[in-house]
């Protein structure tokens, strides 16, 4: 009797551990997830784009080796309305977070919901270990309240305000929900460790420790938004080329460097450097045909918005803070190898909030919620067109001094809405730079944009569509 009960154990013993092998085999057959956003970048800013004179090898070569969209869009024209869409699946006609934090109608910042879910809470359900590295920023006006450990992140270093993430050089991020000193840093003479570095350098321990388990790694980069400064060693090989000179102020809230046009190009080398040894630390760890990566950016940029010395935003009007495409379509680059195939280019219109919904189909969770607005892209991701669904339409609204200003494209039709002021209506086929407003010639597709504006966004008590008197004021009083 006692034999048969040690071979019933035994069973049953084989029998878990048979379970959880099978439970590991499944968890290790799920693609490592590396989601990558620049700050501020153009979307000529890469040589993949158009661009001539930054060098950027590294970003050129995941091109090269995956798909580059030609048709994608942030969430928004700033970077906290932007990045909550990118976490949530929700455009800005039903996001929580609709704007920066000053610009609501009491003046108050607006965060994510108490435990909203995100991108990452969503993967958690499958096991997945999970990290934001770099900026948060939707973490506003409160102390350790609404950090990523509330939406479903395992780990968290660097900035949990935007305007902290201004200065390359400032003294306290935080390590999950404490403060993490750099005590010889001092952002005003821009000395000490330079806080993209300290990123770069966690993400690459991140990846070694976690490369035997399935994880999302959020790599948030503040290259290249105001303030224009990087160490020496990244401006050198612009200094001797010619290039005019762009003096910046270097005494305002951005301790820019002195001249302005070698800080740029060296940031976006710097940025692009870096991400090469993260590549090549996939490739040294064995897991980088097992990692699915994601290159973006979270709006237009600012620095060229009208000096077009590197053509940031190569036929693109406009740029950040503007609802014209120069301001919210940038370069998304995705590459997986033996899924993406090399090369590959795609022109489907796409928008921040359907990267949820693509990586819940990639690891096969579906969507908490139902009545997010994102759309899966698996299907071109991985050459099936025919089977990739399409947007009926993207909307953007824009919540600060120059609004609101609401946008929606449908298929190759754009609307700009200004609350003061005429719509304006372009054909994107064949005038990407948006440069002639056919409102007048093409009554019948503008009365059908306006009609359709009317009915794709839900009321925000902190984002009506008025001006933001009490922003403005308490901006003048600063």
């Amino acid at each position: 009797m006692a034999k048969i009960r040690n071979l019933i154990s035994i069973g049953i013993l084989a029998c878990c551990f048979n379970t959880k092998v099978m439970a590991f085999q499944k968890n290790q057959e799920k693609p490592n997830i590396i989601f990558i956003m620049a700050d501020d970048l153009g979307y000529g800013d890469l040589g993949s784009y158009g661009q001539t004179k930054i060098k950027t090898p590294h970003l050129d070569k995941m091109a090269s080796e995956g798909m580059i969209f030609t048709n994608h869009y942030a969430g928004s024209t700033v970077c906290m309305p932007s990045r909550a869409s990118l976490l949530t699946g929700y455009d800005q006609g039903h996001a929580s977070v609709r704007g920066n934090p000053i610009w609501t109608e009491s003046g108050n910042p607006v965060n994510l919901q108490r435990n909203e879910i995100t991108v990452a809470t969503e993967l958690k359900k499958v096991g997945y270990k999970t990290a934001i590295i770099g900026k948060w920023g939707l973490s506003e006006g409160v102390t350790n309240e609404n950090m990523p450990s509330e939406h479903g992140f395992d780990y968290f270093l660097g900035y949990k305000e935007h305007r902290h993430a201004h200065h390359y050089y400032w003294d306290t991020l935080y390590r999950n929900n404490d403060a993490f000193i750099l005590k010889d840093n001092k952002y005003a003479l821009k000395q000490g460790k330079y806080t993209h570095d300290v990123f770069v350098n966690e993400a690459l321990a991140y990846v070694e420790k976690e490369k035997n388990h399935p994880f999302f790694l959020y790599l948030a980069l503040t290259i290249p938004h105001l303030e224009l400064t990087v160490p020496k060693d990244s401006k050198e090989p612009y200094q001797k080329l010619g290039w005019p000179k762009r003096k910046m102020n270097t005494t305002g809230h951005y301790k820019n460097d002195e001249e302005g046009n070698t800080a740029y190009a060296g940031m976006v080398s710097r940025m692009d450097r870096d991400l090469g040894r993260l590549f090549e630390k996939l490739k040294a760890l064995g897991i980088e045909d097992n990692t699915i990566i994601f290159f973006t950016s979270d709006n237009g940029p600012e620095y060229e918005r009208y000096d077009k010395f590197f053509n940031s935003n190569g036929a693109l009007k406009g740029g950040k803070r503007d609802l014209y495409d120069g301001g919210i379509r940038i370069p998304f680059i995705v590459k997986y190898p033996g899924k993406i195939a090399p090369g590959s280019k795609s022109s489907h219109i796409s928008a921040f909030w359907d990267f949820l919904p693509t990586v819940c189909e990639l690891v096969g969770v579906t969507p908490t919620h139902n009545d997010i607005n994102g759309i899966s892209l698996v299907p071109e991701l991985m050459g099936n067109q025919k089977k990739q669904k399409k947007h009926d339409y993207l909307y953007w609204e824009f919540n600060e001094k120059q609004g609101p200003i609401q946008a929606i494209r449908k298929n190759d039709w754009k609307l700009v809405w200004k609350l003061e002021g005429k719509p304006e209506l372009y054909n994107l086929s064949t005038d990407i730079g948006e440069t002639k407003n056919l409102a007048l010639q093409e009554q019948d597709k503008l009365n059908e944009m306006l009609t359709l504006l009317k009915k794709i966004r839900t009321e925000h008590k902190e984002f009506p569509l008025t001006t933001r008197e009490i922003a403005l004021r308490k901006r003048l009083n600063n």
